[in-house]
């Protein structure tokens, strides 16, 4: 009997993902963490007060580390990360400045943006949760994205407070 069909192709019709999907989807978390990181740095460098000041910094250290991993794991499974953020998250960053100067750093305003970046990144992750990531990938992620739903309650308790 000759099937007409390799190993390969009946595991790719079986779900397990190949290490170029993986990858995309691990250079597009590397995007949205490179994201939040510059973009808190941004909030931190335009809020005035020292709390919300110093959490903006230790979350965009916290995205820093997110990159770092991410991009171990790319290099692991063989391919080449991503080097900067995203064109979307680049112009948010703008925009937060541009609204940070024009309403002289109105602290609600800020938090809100921190706040919408914060759900864009949520629903990033939850994408890639979907996705048949192998298991060690996917603990890596799945642990990230724990952190960062935590991060976003955080950030909803300072926008009441702001």
């Amino acid at each position: 009997w000759d099937c007409p069909f390799s190993y390969q192709d009946i595991k790719s019709v079986g779900g397990a993902m190949g290490n170029n999907d993986v990858i995309d989807i691990l250079n597009d978390l590397i995007e949205t963490c490179r994201d939040g990181q510059e973009g808190y740095r941004a909030a931190a460098a335009n809020i005035q007060t020292s709390e919300f000041r110093r959490m903006f910094n230790i979350l965009s250290q916290q995205r820093a580390q997110f990159v770092s991993e991410l991009q171990s794991e790319v290099h692991r499974l063989g391919g080449e990360p991503v080097s900067e953020g995203s064109v979307a998250g680049r112009v948010h960053r703008g925009w937060l400045k541009f609204k940070s100067k024009a309403l002289g750093g109105d602290e609600a305003s800020i938090v809100g943006s921190c706040q919408a970046g914060e759900e864009a990144a949520i629903a990033g992750y939850q994408g890639a949760l979907k996705a048949d990531l192998p298991l060690d990938v996917q603990y890596v992620v799945k642990r990230q994205y724990m952190d960062i739903r935590d991060a976003y309650d955080r950030i909803r308790i300072l926008q009441r407070a702001a």
